[in-house]
């Protein structure tokens, strides 16, 4: 694989410019709205930028170097990889990428790759072990390198196909959070791409030339449910335009009461004396569906919580 590429004027053109310069400015935002929204970095926080060469972690450490520099807010980014082992794996790959940055880094080197080899039998999916293993390390990591939060590059269809997953396999209503402790209650996680849409995120990484690092780990299940679900919401999509942001807005937008979850709203207390709840029987809210995306994509748009120009 060849060294990382410079984005430079010699490489794209005037238009490809013009392009980048609104899709970036675009992207920021969304992160912008989504540190804010959820308290995502604070005044003096050392953040952690997992790095996996994927096109959603270069562009989140982009974006939030980007963000550093006009926040009103100050704090620390360290980029860490973990290298995995794979076989063909190219090493020179990011230590490159990341010194023609200027930013400080670590490449941390674990075998996990002989432990899923060792563990999961041919053929079946190696995810979910991979990840416990990869979420180890790197709070073992963020641990010895005094690290504040954890920085992941899910993006908003990430959060999406997570919670398909769960109502169809696992039966639950459970996604990707925002922002959460991790597993082992020692680290706090972020999601600053939260509010980004993976198509704008490929369209980012293409622009800027990022040099990008498969997975030889996964790259060869094609069959996963992960994949299938995403097959499935681009066929929406492609039905029906609109579908995919009205889900997520569906997942900041939840109404207990109109569930089935006695954990999460009392309903053996209700009686003829408690009023009407929520809307009470109307349970399809018509009139506010049709317009509810549009408004709040009009209301976020005019937000630029970290950054003023």
């Amino acid at each position: 694989m060849n060294s990382p590429k410079h984005l430079s004027s010699t490489q794209i053109s005037s238009t490809q410019k013009i392009q980048l310069s609104k899709l970036e400015k675009r992207l920021r935002r969304h992160v912008g709205q989504a540190i804010a929204e959820y308290n995502m970095i604070e005044d003096g926080d050392k953040i952690m930028v997992c790095l996996s060469g994927g096109k959603d972690s270069y562009a989140l450490l982009s974006i939030l170097m980007k963000l550093k520099e006009s926040a009103p807010i100050n704090f620390e980014l360290i980029a860490v990889n973990l290298d995995q082992k794979q076989p063909g794996f190219p090493e020179h790959i990011l230590p490159q990428y990341l010194d023609s940055l200027g930013i400080e880094y670590h490449v941390v080197e674990e075998n996990t790759y002989a432990i899923v080899k060792d563990k999961i039998p041919e053929g079946k999916t190696t995810c979910s072990l991979c990840s416990r293993l990869r979420r180890a390390v790197l709070y073992k990591t963020a641990k010895k390198l005094g690290a504040t939060k954890i920085a992941l590059g899910h993006h908003r269809d990430d959060m999406i196909e997570t919670l398909m997953l769960n109502m169809f396999y696992g039966g639950k209503m459970k996604a990707m959070p925002a922002k959460l402790v991790s597993d082992n209650g020692e680290h706090v996680v972020i999601r600053p791409l939260a509010f980004c849409k993976e198509s704008e995120l490929i369209q980012y990484g293409e622009l800027k030339h990022f040099p990008i690092i498969p997975c030889n780990l996964c790259g060869s299940q094609p069959n996963l449910q992960r994949q299938n679900i995403k097959r499935m919401l681009h066929e929406w999509h492609e039905q029906s335009p609109g579908r995919i942001e009205s889900m997520f807005t569906a997942m900041r937008n939840i109404v207990p009461s109109h569930l089935c979850d006695s954990n999460l709203f009392d309903f053996k207390s209700i009686d003829s004396t408690s009023g009407v709840i929520n809307g009470g029987d109307l349970a399809f809210d018509e009139n506010e569906i049709s317009n509810n995306f549009e408004s709040k994509s009009d209301h976020i748009n005019e937000l630029n919580v970290v950054e003023v120009k």
